[in-house]
């Protein structure tokens, strides 16, 4: 970084890139090795100055230690490196990669765990806790959470319990980096490979042209459909090929299931069993209590509250859609049909195109990338007067991927943006947004701004067509601007509470908030053009994807609430967890799900959000964020969907302040209430105004 001269390793230089930021031109794979072990060191070398310091511990001689000797980005080293190993380990990864992971996490966790369960720095940040003088709420915040990450991480332990949680902890997350791994070599693994043209009958143009840009990709004649949703998810919808359907289902969702090297069934077991027992080894019952302390949930029984309370007012509804979806196939199959669950996407598309004339292709031609992208942040610079410049000499670690340099209405530089749109081979599916550097003011009062990251996996170009999206692409899109716009708008003190490093049930306020915009006429009229023509988004099609807008919502709803059962299942054990996968999976959820279940399939092998991806005992914060999002953007639809007034509320109350302030304390400073799940049952079409009104 900043401390050493000249050096191969561009990790252990100043980087002359713009604003600093990763110059992965440069990095090769032999780099890291080199700079976690000199992070390591530069870490344990910090510590020792700290907890050698014969003055009394303060706040400023402890929490913020500053050495003369070193600026900030010296010890900041490992977390630097850290960083950007781990956002490539999930969008750019490769064997290489993901060897130097396995060898390098034992020693990174061992390295964790010497620094929380050190008796020495805790006792000195213990002292600060119990006896500190005046500071300001956000230096006593991070000097609460400082002390309670401690506390949680087992400071409070004696040897032998400290010498076992280090235990569980290094071999938790080798497991969860193992589950990643296998799931994302089970699902390259995949590909469906047509020679019949026949065989594409139903799919649209589009699909067909990426499955031949696909296969020639791989050297194959023909068409190739993937596990990637932009592929999976239109033959799911148009193809009438049952049995085709049947396969693309089957391969997805009995991932980490095969008897094979990539078999996660033993491993989820054992995570359960790790994650409970840390959490009784540290005072709690189960996990999920451990979590729970944290959350706005604040207890299981208030998730469950929520689940239940969500199960009761959506199951009805759901049943209806169910019988309506079967109803539709069997006038097109006949009486004896049976559906199946791969066949739930094709016969709810030939209803929704009965009842709605609308159709997801129906949107593609005039949800052109480019032009997307143009209209997304065409609405920062609406809302919050923000705009985005493409900067060529940002260096990136794909082609694939752009670089922006985000400014604020004033004109001062923000923040950089990454942006990784497409599908590849050493890309886990989904999408997220990650920081290569969060946001935060230094020694020198310097605001340093954070350098986001959002990636994706939507629809590719072909050599016929540009990247032409379907409006769930562009909900996606807007989902994971709204988390990179937490990212841009933060404005602490200490990185560790910036951006969005807040409780887990809140970070999802601000992406779903967003996503409201994918159906609202005045923003698609912004960019919505047809690709060829030029011609703008017809009225009269927005109008019936409006009316469409609820169309089987109450099915959706019950699907997040059966994830969030299973993860509930899972993190409330409290004895050791020894029952079979597949079952128990289907006992947990089977209150939100309408039809039987399948024992040939499984949802935990391949559920990352809750074991790898940090959602264990945290998936129903999905369902606990929309109602708080759908509360909030109550209030623009009240005040004007773009009005520049409201916006900068919500950024001054929401998104700037990170994690200094409870949450519900910042809700409340924007919407001047608690909110309450009627504006979510409301805009679901559950609650009428009629019902509401008899309330």
């Amino acid at each position: 970084m900043k401390e050493q001269a000249t050096t191969g390793n561009p990790f252990l230089r100043k980087w002359d890139t713009p604003h600093e930021t990763v110059p992965f031109n440069e990095i090769r794979l032999e780099h890291y090795e080199e700079a976690f072990l000199e992070g390591i060191r530069r870490e344990d070398e910090q510590i020792e100055k700290i907890v050698n310091n014969p003055e009394e511990p303060t706040f400023g001689n402890t929490l913020i230690y500053e050495d003369p000797e070193h600026d900030d980005e010296y010890y900041a080293l490992l977390s630097t490196v850290s960083t950007v190993f781990s956002c490539l380990l999930s969008a750019e990864t490769n064997d290489e990669l993901d060897q130097l992971a396995q060898r390098m996490d034992p020693i990174l966790t061992k390295h964790a765990n010497d620094v929380g369960l050190n008796t020495r720095l805790f006792e000195r940040i213990k002292h600060v806790y119990e006896h500190h003088g005046d500071l300001t709420p956000e230096e006593l915040k991070l000097l609460e959470d400082s002390y309670e990450g401690f506390r949680r991480n087992g400071a409070l332990l004696d040897e032998e319990g400290k010498q076992r949680l280090r235990q569980l902890s290094e071999e938790g997350s080798m497991l969860a980096l193992q589950f990643s791994q296998n799931l994302l070599k089970e699902t390259k693994a995949f590909q469906l490979h047509i020679t019949d043209e026949a065989e594409l009958d139903g799919l649209p143009d589009t699909a067909r042209e990426a499955a031949e840009h696909t296969a020639k990709e791989k050297g194959l004649a023909g068409w190739v459909f993937t596990l990637d949703a932009d592929s999976m998810s239109p033959f799911m919808t148009y193809s009438t090929r049952r049995e085709l359907r049947r396969q693309l289902y089957m391969a997805y969702n009995t991932r980490g299931m095969h008897p094979n090297a990539e078999n996660n069934l033993t491993i989820c077991q054992r995570l359960v069993n790790i994650r409970r027992e840390t959490a009784q080894l540290l005072g709690y019952n189960t996990f999920a209590d451990y979590v729970m302390e944290h959350r706005m949930a604040g207890s299981s029984k208030q998730v469950y509250q929520l689940l239940n309370q969500l199960l009761d007012a959506y199951k009805p509804t759901a049943v209806k859609e169910l019988a309506e979806v079967e109803q539709t196939a069997r006038e097109l199959e006949g009486d004896d049909f049976q559906l199946q669950p791969w066949d739930k996407g094709f016969y709810s598309h030939k209803l929704r195109l009965q009842r709605y004339n609308i159709d997801a292709e129906m949107f593609r031609p005039y949800l052109e990338l480019s032009q997307v992208i143009k209209g997304v942040f065409s609405l920062a610079n609406t809302l919050y007067g923000i705009t985005f410049v493409e900067n060529n000499d940002i260096p990136v670690y794909h082609p694939d991927v752009k670089a922006y340099e985000v400014f604020d209405s004033d004109g001062s530089y923000l923040a950089v943006l990454y942006a990784d749109f497409h599908p590849r081979a050493g890309k886990r599916g989904g999408a997220w947004m990650t920081e290569f550097q969060g946001q935060y003011i230094n020694r020198k009062g310097e605001n340093i701004r954070p350098h986001v990251s959002l990636v994706m996996n939507l629809t590719k170009p072909t050599s016929e067509k540009p990247s032409l999206l379907t409006l769930g692409e562009v909900g996606t899109f807007l989902h994971e601007f709204g988390h990179a716009l937490h990212g841009i708008f933060a404005n602490t003190r200490f990185e560790s509470l910036s951006g969005t490093n807040v409780w887990w049930d809140f970070v999802e306020l601000p992406s779903q908030f967003m996503e409201n915009y994918a159906v609202e006429k005045d923003f698609l009229h912004t960019f919505a053009n047809h690709y060829q023509s030029g011609e703008p988004l017809p009225d009269e099609l927005i109008d019936r994807l409006r009316r469409s807008r609820n169309f089987l919502t109450a099915t959706a709803c019950l699907r997040q609430v059966s994830f969030g059962l299973l993860d509930m299942a899972y993190y409330t054990q409290d004895r050791l967890f020894e029952s079979d996968i597949v079952k128990f999976e289907k006992q947990a959820m089977a209150p939100a799900i309408l039809t039987q279940q399948r024992d040939d399939t499984c949802m935990t092998t391949q559920f990352s959000h809750i074991m790898a991806g940090g959602y264990a005992a945290g998936y129903y914060s999905y369902k606990w964020a929309e109602v708080l999002e759908a509360d909030a953007f109550g209030l623009f639809k009240e005040q004007g969907i773009f009005n520049r007034q409201t916006a900068q509320s919500f950024r001054e109350n929401i998104l700037s302040k990170g994690g200094t302030v409870h949450p519900m304390t910042l809700y409340k400073n924007f919407r001047g209430q608690e909110p309450t799940i009627d504006a979510l049952l409301r805009r679901d079409g559950i609650l009428t105004d009629k019902e509401d009104k008899q309330q």
